[in-house]
């Protein structure tokens, strides 16, 4: 169940910085409203994850997977360049999240 909170976390992380994007410096006022309510979603599950996940590990994968997430998006929706540095880069942060999980939280 807390892989599933997380999880959620994840997705309205990326759901809050997209719609910040949308609302054009928080100038567009459903956007904003999304904004604000899917951080406020992302932060609550966060909570609930670590509750049993460790908070080093828990923040680390949300954190790492919702920068490489928003990166993608930016690509696919926002046609932001791909250059070589950003995808090492993702392919960095990556390792580094598959690395967290692989060490394990001791539990």
């Amino acid at each position: 169940m807390m892989y599933l909170y997380l999880g959620l976390a994840i997705g309205f992380e990326v759901g809050w910085a997209v719609a910040m994007k949308l609302s054009c410096g928080l100038s567009r006022l459903w956007p904003t409203v999304a904004t604000v309510v899917m951080y406020v979603f992302s932060l609550v599950f966060l909570a609930l994850a670590t509750k049993k996940i460790d908070v080093g590990i828990g923040y680390a994968i949300w954190a790492g997977s919702g920068v490489a997430l928003i990166a993608v998006a930016g690509i696919v929706h926002f046609r932001e360049p791909v250059t070589i540095a950003k995808v090492v880069s993702l392919g960095l942060i990556v390792a580094g999240i598959v690395g967290l999980q692989v060490s394990g939280s001791g539990h």
